[in-house]
């Protein structure tokens, strides 16, 4: 039976190196809220304002996440879920060498909501979230005899941020263009390599097909790897052939 796979997030550093943070347990349920400003022109004599858009505004996930170490024991000694909880809650501080928080990505599977957008909206398709975690409120629900929380509920709070560099090239229909060739570094993966070339982690489905691994997990030191341009008319990876 294939195991689910692991809803994840991707920090990247200041010093651009990424981190993965696999979550203990999928979550539940995500909800995501985007808005878009509008205004009202008010002009005399018509049944209603005309609406003016004026720009959009940033999106949020909110996901629930579970963690729980019951089952290294919850004796003397048990394992502490604060192992598990800390790796998020430390996304809300600030990083010295950035002075802000570092920035994340959110991803899990191929069909991420926003990955089927129509064709007319160009290259704003996505295979991720990437975004600053907003907040963050933890419940610790059991302890161990030693007062060790064991059991913890996340309710986070991720805020879409893009650079303005990002927003540019999605609304002009442009991105990396040409084909090129990366050598696989110790303890890279497909992933790691997506968010370097394409700022977008979530793209290490498409860096797979284009390059016909099967399993991504085993990628050899000094590898090769082809990563195709992105397509303007589809906004995504154009696979190799």
């Amino acid at each position: 039976m294939a195991q689910p796979e692991k809803a994840m997030l991707v920090v990247t550093w200041a010093d651009r190196e990424m981190e993965f943070i696999e979550l203990l347990y999928n979550p539940t349920e995500l909800s995501f809220d985007k808005n878009v400003q509008l205004a009202e022109i008010a002009i005399p004599g018509l049944d209603a304002p005309l609406q003016q858009f004026v720009r959009g505004q940033a999106e949020r996930l909110t996901v629930e996440l579970f963690f729980d170490t019951t089952e290294d024991g919850m004796g003397t000694g048990a394992r502490s879920v604060t192992d598990y909880t800390d790796q998020i809650f430390q996304l809300l501080k600030i990083e010295p060498k950035r002075h802000a928080p570092p920035v994340c990505a959110f991803l899990w599977n191929a069909k991420f909501p926003g990955s089927t957008l129509s064709e007319h909206f160009g290259n704003q398709r996505r295979t991720d979230f990437q975004c600053v975690v907003e907040s963050v409120k933890q419940k610790f629900t059991l302890f161990s005899p030693e007062g060790i929380p064991l059991r913890a509920t996340l309710t986070v709070t991720l805020r879409e941020y893009k650079t303005l560099d990002e927003q540019l090239a999605q609304l002009n229909r442009t991105s990396p263009d040409r084909t090129e060739s990366v050598v696989v570094r110790s303890g890279d993966t497909l992933a790691s390599i997506a968010g370097r070339h394409y700022r977008r982690a979530g793209e290490w489905r498409l860096v797979a097909q284009a390059n016909a691994i099967e399993d991504p997990r085993r990628l050899a030191a000094g590898e090769f790897l082809t990563l195709p341009p992105i397509g303007e008319e589809a906004g995504r990876v154009t696979p190799r052939r």
